[in-house]
């Protein structure tokens, strides 16, 4: 039976690149400012209290917390699917990016109060909100697991199981 522990260590791998990233951005970005990378994309360090998309970022800081408890809760119920499936390829990649980008981000909520964003896309004058390597971890990880549902590419996986 295939082991967790590379899975696990997928969403280590994830964390690490997301934390030395915002280090870098950190160290060389100065807050609120611009640096041009090419006619759709700047670097530019903002903090987002909220959530995705800025949501609930107007609110008086109970959803630092909020969203920590979530991001935690739902961390360990990965930790627990990745234990049950990990022979399932798909599906485990998909769980290891969403929660290593989503402990990724705790660590900016509990160390700031907010999430460290950094990349910003744009084009025809309209922007797309500031974002960072974990939280593009987790959006590759939720395409992953909606087209394992769609498709049931695990299915066969677990169907060939004695």
């Amino acid at each position: 039976m295939p082991d967790a522990k590379r899975w696990y260590g997928l969403a280590g791998l994830v964390i690490v690149l997301d934390q030395l990233s915002k280090w870098l951005v950190l160290e060389n970005i100065r807050f609120g400012e611009v640096i041009y990378v090419a006619p759709f994309w700047n670097w530019v360090l903002t903090y987002n209290p909220g959530a995705a998309f800025s949501f609930l970022a107007d609110q008086p800081g109970w959803q630092r917390w909020f969203f920590t408890i979530l991001a935690l809760g739902v961390s360990g119920w990965i930790a627990f699917m990745l234990r049950q499936h990990p022979q399932q390829k798909l599906l485990s990649l998909a769980l290891a990016l969403v929660m290593g980008g989503a402990l990724g981000n705790v660590i900016d909520r509990v160390r700031f109060g907010a999430v460290v964003d950094f990349i910003q896309w744009h084009a025809a004058g309209f922007y797309w909100p500031a974002f960072n390597v974990a939280d593009s971890a987790i959006t590759v990880g939720a395409i992953l697991l909606v087209f394992e549902q769609l498709t049931g590419a695990g299915k066969n996986n677990e169907e060939k199981k004695p």
